[in-house]
C-alpha cells in the first residue's frame, strides 16, 4: 500500500505533515522581482508570453511560483516544470476562489461528513478512509477552467493566467462511488454537492461565501471520481487540498474540491453562485460565441461540467531563451493531454504550421495524464523561425488553429506557437 508503506506509517506521515504546517507561518515570501516594474500585458492585446506576468513568491511547501493574486491565492507554475509528465507537488499551481483558507488541520478531529438525503448519513475519519475502503490510483491532469485566459480577444475578466494553470499528478485515494454506496443514496436525490474548508467573502452580493459544486446524481463522472489523500506518493500539500480532495478525471479543476469536508445529497437543484451564473459556458460547439450575440441574449449558458477538457499540447523547449544554430540538432519537447481520451498523436511544425511531422511519444500514463513528446529538429536556415505543435486524442479530436471566445475565458486550446532565433555557426 502506497509504495510499501503500512497504514500506520502513512497516517504518521500525514500527521507529521500537518504538524509541520501548523508550526510554519502561512504568509508568502516575495522575491526581489516583486519590487521591479514588469512589462505588462493588460491589453488590449493578448498576452504574448507563455506564463502570466507577476512576481515569484514562495508559500509553505512550494517552490517560487508566479503570483496572480494573494487574496484569494492564485499561483501559476513556471514553464520549465512541464518538461516531464508528472508535475512536482511543490511546483503544482494553486487556485482558490475565497480568501480564507486553512493553514493547519487536526486529523484527529477532522471528519468527512455525508449528510442530506442519504440512507445512512455518516462522518468518516481520515483513518477510516484508509482502513475501510479499497485504495485506488489514477494519473490525471488538473487544469483550471481559465488556463490561458490571457490569450482571449477581446479580453475578459478573471485571473489572467498564461499556460501554467495546470498540472498532472498520480493521485491515490478511494473511489467516491464506494463511499456513496456505503451511505446509500435515497430516492428523491437529484444532485450530489461537495464543499471544502475554504470560505470568506466572494463576489459582493452573490451569497458566495462558501465554495459549493454539484453534479446530477446520475452523472457518470461520479463513478470515475476519487477522494484523494495522496499526490505523487505523499500527503497532499496544504495549498492543494490537504487532507483530501476530489479528483474528477477529464473535468476542469473547478469540480476538484479541495479540503473536502462535506458531501450532501440534495433533493433540489443547486442554484448557488458557483453553479450559476459562475462557471457557465455557451451551449454551442466548442463553447464559442461572440460579444454581440451574448449582449443580444442569444446565448444559452450551461455549467462547464457538461464538457470534458479539450485536447491540448504545449511546447516547453525551446523557449527562445537562447538561439538555435544552423546544422545543430535541437529537441522540441513538451506535453499533451485531453479530457476526451488519451493522446494518440502529436505533430510538430517547424514552418509556422504549413507542414507537419509526427513527434515521438513518451510513456502512456493513462488516458487522463500528460503525454510527453519529443521531436528532433535540425535548423537549415538562419533567422526567426516559428515552431508549432498540435495533438490528436484517441477520440479523433484535433487541436484547432483558431481561438474561442466566451465571457468566462474558458476552453482555450488553440495550436501553440513558439518563435526561435536561428544563427549561423
Amino acid at each position: 500500500m502506497h509504495h510499501g508503506m503500512q497504514r500506520r506509517e502513512w497516517l504518521a506521515l500525514a500527521v507529521g505533515s500537518a504538524a509541520a504546517l501548523a508550526a510554519r507561518p502561512a504568509w508568502a515570501a516575495v522575491a526581489a522581482q516583486a519590487e521591479t516594474p514588469l512589462q505588462t500585458f493588460t491589453g488590449p492585446d493578448a498576452n504574448p508570453y507563455w506564463n502570466s506576468v507577476g512576481p515569484y513568491v514562495t508559500y509553505p511547501q512550494k517552490v517560487p511560483l508566479l503570483r496572480l493574486t494573494d487574496r484569494p491565492i492564485q499561483l501559476e507554475t513556471p514553464r520549465h516544470y512541464f518538461r516531464t509528465a508528472i508535475t512536482p507537488n511543490e511546483a503544482f499551481y494553486v487556485r482558490y476562489h475565497l480568501p480564507l483558507t486553512p493553514n493547519a488541520i487536526d486529523l484527529a478531529q477532522w471528519r468527512l461528513e455525508l449528510t442530506g438525503n442519504f440512507k445512512k448519513p455518516v462522518q468518516l475519519s481520515y483513518d477510516q478512509l484508509h482502513r475501510d475502503f479499497r485504495s485506488v490510483e489514477i494519473v490525471a491532469v488538473n487544469q483550471c477552467s481559465g488556463n490561458s485566459r490571457s490569450r482571449f480577444q477581446p479580453r475578459v475578466p478573471g485571473g489572467q493566467w498564461g499556460d501554467g494553470a495546470m498540472g498532472c499528478a498520480r493521485w491515490t485515494g478511494v473511489r467516491l462511488r464506494d463511499v456513496l454506496d456505503r451511505v446509500g443514496i435515497a430516492p428523491g436525490t437529484v444532485q450530489i454537492q461537495f464543499e471544502g474548508l475554504d470560505h470568506g467573502p466572494g463576489p459582493v452580493g452573490k451569497g458566495s461565501h462558501r465554495f459549493l459544486k454539484s453534479w446530477d446524481v446520475h452523472e457518470s463522472i461520479l463513478n470515475e471520481a476519487i477522494i484523494a489523500y495522496a499526490m505523487n506518493g505523499e500527503p497532499l500539500p496544504m495549498l492543494n487540498g490537504f487532507p483530501v480532495r476530489l479528483v474528477m478525471p477529464g473535468k476542469f479543476a473547478t469540480y476538484w474540491t479541495k479540503h473536502l469536508t462535506h458531501i450532501r445529497a440534495l433533493t433540489a437543484p443547486d442554484t448557488n453562485f458557483w453553479m450559476t451564473p459562475a462557471y457557465q459556458i455557451p451551449d454551442t460547439p466548442n463553447g464559442n460565441t461572440t460579444p454581440a450575440d451574448l449582449k443580444a441574449g442569444k446565448v444559452k449558458m450551461v455549467p462547464i461540467g457538461h464538457v470534458d477538457m479539450p485536447v491540448r499540447s504545449f511546447i516547453v523547449d525551446p523557449d527562445d531563451s537562447r538561439p538555435m544554430v544552423v546544422g545543430a540538432p535541437a529537441v522540441v519537447r513538451g506535453i499533451a493531454f485531453s479530457g476526451q481520451g488519451g493522446i494518440r498523436k502529436v505533430d510538430v511544425s517547424t514552418d509556422g504550421g504549413q507542414t507537419w511531422k509526427p513527434a515521438r511519444l513518451g510513456p502512456d500514463l493513462g488516458r487522463y495524464a500528460f503525454r510527453e513528446y519529443q521531436f528532433v529538429w535540425t535548423p537549415t536556415l538562419p533567422g526567426l523561425q516559428t515552431l508549432a505543435v498540435r495533438a490528436t486524442d484517441s477520440g479523433g479530436h484535433v487541436q484547432p488553429d483558431s481561438g474561442v471566445w466566451n465571457p468566462g475565458g474558458y476552453l482555450w486550446n488553440k495550436i501553440e506557437r513558439q518563435q526561435v532565433l536561428v544563427i549561423q555557426a
